[in-house]
């Protein structure tokens, strides 16, 4: 999947390191690991912990995280704790106003806060807010939550305990990470939709959304931030409160089939292993008598490996991929999205004359780039061209912080898998199947809402 793609909303970074330490180069490299699950603004807060009470260092910008950081700014920035962000935007704009970290000046002292997901009743939040006289001309679900933890805050004993009360009325999908001067607090929503691990590194704790961030900072993976849990980081260590944990769960499966890097442990999965499974499991259930496999960068290329072991149709690489192109690279006409497609991927020609090819790729969404990358094989010389894909149709929206869009703009929603086939102009079409969830999964609970219209929330 490339240009009419789904994308994540963002990822997180939280670091505790010991006084006297310098955390925004881990941050940077923190967020350099997450890249992919955002890249429209990039940020980092940091706070020195032997500093003035209330100090709050934030910078943020438009843009990859190298145009928004460089070493002299990394040098100039403050303290052994912080937060990072990178974000693509579902609810708010691109716009550097909804650019996070968002940090805030209060009565008892500041905080800074990253947010993943979405707050599916934050608009009754706001109306509260609003009732108390508190209304704020806030332009995003983490701003809003931002303010209800200074509101709680100001009556609470502890940053932990603002956020344990805040948390207890959210619903939806999300994880965070709070900041105050002195403190990391991070909470994961009750069903484990959204990604949170910890990890360390000697004295210095981490907290992600996904493991390959602490692999980057030289850290060991430790855990991962339990459903409902809400984790405190001191200079004394950890605390774990489990209050709101609960035993139904409902983690996101499109972070194995797409989101998550192909190197991240999440719920104790390895996401390379997972692709894997889930092209064994389409191999099994469509077959094809074909010459080789293929996937399409990066995604669908472990799925393509596990095809082609199950099948035992030799896998090959087809396709270049212009690395420098990054996922948000979107463009609005046809016209320009064929000439985006022929700028990110272009065919290796003699791997793929006169050959009859399964493609795999992780999903189809409009079915506008699946059509442009057939066109490219077969005016390479391919003969046949067999489509896989490593996820069941989308048919549904997501309201959880993954942009999926509304059904009426989703392909599979509005017509048969005969007549997607023929609009892509592939050979065969075939779908993983719901069922396939447990091959590739196991007994893992899971947010599938986008395929069976089943939210958890």
């Amino acid at each position: 999947m490339s240009f009419d793609e789904i994308h994540e909303e963002c990822g997180v970074f939280g670091i505790y390191s010991p006084a006297g330490a310098k955390a925004s180069r881990d941050i940077y490299y923190g967020l350099m690991a997450l890249q992919h699950r955002g890249q429209e603004s990039a940020g980092m807060s940091l706070s020195d912990t032997e500093g003035p009470k209330g100090n709050i260092v934030t910078h943020k910008g438009m843009g990859l995280v190298n145009e928004v950081f460089d070493k002299k700014m990394l040098e100039e920035m403050p303290g052994n704790i912080g937060v990072g962000h990178v974000r693509y935007s579902t609810t708010g704009g691109s716009l550097l106003e909804n650019a996070q970290p968002i940090a805030m000046n209060y009565i008892k002292g500041s905080l800074a806060l990253v947010h993943n997901g979405n707050i599916v009743n934050a608009g009754e939040i706001k109306e509260q807010q609003m009732y108390r006289g508190q209304a704020h001309f806030t332009t995003s679900d983490s701003e809003v939550l931002a303010y209800e933890i200074i509101s709680e805050r100001i009556k609470s004993e502890s940053i932990e305990e603002a956020v344990i009360r805040v948390a207890s009325t959210l619903k939806g999908g999300y994880a965070c990470i709070i900041m105050s001067p002195r403190k990391l607090v991070a909470v994961r929503d009750p069903f484990g939709i959204k990604p949170l691990v910890i990890g360390k590194r000697d004295e210095t704790y981490i907290i992600a959304s996904e493991s390959t961030a602490i692999d980057a900072v030289g850290g060991e993976l430790i855990r991962d931030v339990r459903p409902g849990e809400i984790i405190t980081v001191t200079e004394d260590g950890i605390l774990s409160n489990e209050t709101l944990c609960q035993a139904r769960k409902a983690h996101c499966v499109f972070e194995y089939i797409y989101f998550a890097r192909t190197d991240s442990v999440i719920d104790g999965i390895l996401v390379h292993e997972a692709r894997i499974r889930a092209g064994r499991a389409l191999a099994e259930r469509n077959p094809v008598d074909a010459d080789m496999v293929t996937g399409v960068p990066d995604s669908g290329l472990a799925a393509a490996e596990g095809y082609a072991k199950a099948s035992g149709i030799p896998f090959a690489l087809a396709f270049h991929k212009n690395s420098y192109i990054g996922r948000s690279f979107i463009k609005p006409t046809d016209e320009e999205r064929q000439s985006a497609v022929h700028m990110k991927l272009n065919v290796l020609k003699d791997v793929v004359k006169d050959k009859r090819i399964v493609l795999i790729d992780d999903s189809i969404v409009r079915g506008t780039t699946m059509r442009y990358i057939i066109e490219m094989l077969r005016q390479a010389g391919a003969k046949e061209v067999h489509v896989r894909i490593s996820a069941p149709p989308f048919l549904y929206p997501c309201y959880y912080g993954t942009d999926v869009p509304s059904s009426g703009q989703l392909i599979a929603s509005e017509h048969s898998d005969e007549d997607i086939r023929k609009k892509i102009g592939a050979d065969s079409l075939s779908y993983l199947q719901i069922d396939d969830f447990r091959k590739m999964l196991g007994d893992l609970e899971l947010c599938k809402a986008c395929f069976d219209n089943r939210y958890p929330v």
